[in-house]
């Protein structure tokens, strides 16, 4: 028995560097948590990747681009682990994470994902300023930031695989969902985007701005999308005048009433220079102006990047 117990413990040691340590306590003492079966909860899941990581990486040596790497995926799965998600894969520099039954009790999983978004970029103040010990140098490397991308709703979680090899993982719209907000991030200048649902669920706990209706790649039905602003009592006066601001803009934007909506969106800026969505919308509808929508016209915009 002794010798089974440090069997397991070193497993435990081992393995839980490459695959969280909760799925290796389930494989080892709760192996139908992990049965390649599947099920479909209700979960929700992360995508987090480094903004501008070619231009940061060029120039660098391996061994420092590994050195530099690592140390950034620590600081930005520390703040996934203390908030009770699953780490699924790093995809070269960027984080899938997911939260749900059996991990995390069912009306947790959203806000426990957006409280984790904004540990990340608290996180990645901190990254920065050691960059320079990190790397060696003082002066000369771009500035690093990161792209978060969160949706709730149905997936399919289980072990998943060859025969030869498996990963425990979710699959379904709602893992393609997120990704596709992460990239849509640079659409809008924007951090930190999460779904309709994601938003339902974390009204309580942290303030976030209606950004847009959007049709993403693989689906077909419009989503609207939130930005995460921060903790409730915690985000500045003047963003949350710019939410109240941008709502007016947005409304504006929608009813076709293109002078009022460029006003609206310029007082944005005037609140909060540098906005990214408002100066998104600024450029749409410049381009409007030239060819104006169909009749038909929805105020839905199409992603065209994954």
């Amino acid at each position: 028995m002794v010798g089974e117990l440090r069997a397991k413990a070193q497993i435990r040691d081992t393995f839980g560097k490459y695959v969280d340590p909760r799925i290796v306590a389930g494989l080892l003492d709760r192996p139908e948590l992990t049965d390649a079966k599947g099920s479909r909860r209700e979960m929700t899941v992360l995508f987090c990747d480094m903004k501008g990581f070619t231009a940061f990486s060029e120039g660098m040596t391996p061994v420092g681009l590994v050195n530099v790497l690592n140390r950034y995926m620590t600081v930005m799965s520390e703040p996934v682990r203390h908030n009770n998600g699953i780490i699924d894969k790093y995809i070269g520099d960027g984080i899938m994470a997911f939260w749900g039954p059996p991990f995390t009790g069912s009306a947790d999983h959203p806000g426990l994902a957006c409280l984790t978004a904004l540990d990340q970029l608290v996180s990645l103040a901190a990254f920065r300023t050691e960059l320079p010990d990190v790397i060696g140098l003082r002066r000369g490397f771009p500035e690093i930031d990161v792209r978060i991308g969160i949706a709730t709703g149905d997936v399919v979680v289980g072990s998943i695989g060859s025969e030869q090899t498996r990963n425990y993982t979710v699959i379904g719209d709602t893992v393609n969902l997120a990704s596709r907000l992460e990239g849509a991030n640079k659409t809008y200048g924007t951090r930190a985007l999460v779904s309709e649902m994601t938003n339902r669920f974390v009204a309580n706990l942290v303030e976030t701005r209606e950004i847009d209706q959007v049709l993403v790649v693989g689906k077909t039905e419009p989503q609207r999308i939130f930005e995460l602003l921060g903790r409730k009592g915690e985000v500045a006066s003047e963003r949350l005048a710019l939410r109240d601001a941008f709502v007016e803009a947005l409304e504006a934007y929608r009813r076709q009433d293109w002078e009022d909506a460029r006003a609206a969106f310029e007082g944005c800026l005037a609140i909060v220079p540098g906005d990214g969505p408002s100066e998104a919308f600024l450029g749409r509808i410049a381009q409007f102006h030239a060819a104006v929508p169909s009749a038909d016209w929805d105020g839905v915009w199409s992603l065209a990047e994954k």
